[in-house]
């Protein structure tokens, strides 16, 4: 059994259909999506179709989440409109966490943090809360209290990386359309195929002229920042 693993797409159409893409060419027929469908980029509603078309398993991210109350912010407002009520009532129906056991593995995948969608944990922090990813939290969908789990998926950084402790593995998938270590859409693959898991990550080109030229048409709010994040990688703080 393999198990793709993609995280904010964050309205980037583009990046999705190309993943998506490459994830049918390696015969993958699981999919888990860790949130963060929207926001950012300018097809938000047509991704979380794309998702639900596509996806096995999806949970919500923090997006998913602050988009469905109201704002005074005008570029938040601009993504709201563009959601469809069905596409509100799908992402308020959207679960925190997914816990999937293979080869005899706890596998447990969140968007941010066990404890919340909205606690950024990025890889250079205290080892001390690095491995607070592996406790419980009450927040976590049906979780066994009495178990850890062996590997930890997560979303939220844009960033992969992969620390091994005696605990577990803790694993960021990167994003697929807001990418900001590399440029190229990034996701995960767990692997139960052989005689133990293995993790890969996969990099996916796409063409982000286009992607910008879809976000030009449809006047995307803040248009540059949106071009310096998928072709530059950088990354903009918020309001």
């Amino acid at each position: 059994m393999k198990i793709a693993i993609i995280s904010d797409i964050h309205g980037n159409k583009t990046a999705l259909e190309a993943v998506l893409s490459d994830i049918r060419s390696r015969g993958i027929e699981q999919i888990f999506c860790l949130g963060d469908l929207i926001g950012k980029g300018p097809q938000g509603s047509e991704c979380i179709k794309l998702v639900q078309e596509n996806c096995h398993k999806v949970i919500r991210g923090n997006w998913d989440t602050f988009i469905q109350n109201p704002s005074d912010s005008e570029f938040v407002q601009w993504f709201q409109e563009r959601l469809t009520d069905s596409d509100f009532r799908y992402l308020k129906s959207l679960p925190f966490s997914i816990d999937v056991e293979l080869k005899g593995q706890l596998i447990r995948c969140f968007h941010a943090s066990p404890r919340s969608e909205f606690e950024r944990i990025l890889p250079f922090h205290s080892s001390e809360k690095l491995l607070s990813m592996f406790e419980y939290s009450e927040t976590l969908n049906e979780a066994d209290p009495d178990r850890s789990p062996n590997v930890i998926f997560y979303g939220d950084i844009h960033t992969t990386f992969m620390h091994t402790y005696k605990k577990g593995i803790l694993c960021n998938v990167g994003s697929v359309g807001n990418s900001l270590d590399l440029t190229s859409a990034s996701y995960a693959i767990i692997d139960g195929t052989s005689s133990f898991n293995s993790i890969q990550f996969i990099r996916v080109e796409y063409d982000k002229e286009a992607e910008l030229a879809i976000a030009e048409k449809l006047g995307l709010p803040d248009l540059e920042k949106y071009r310096d994040e998928i072709l530059l990688g950088k990354y903009r703080h918020p309001k």
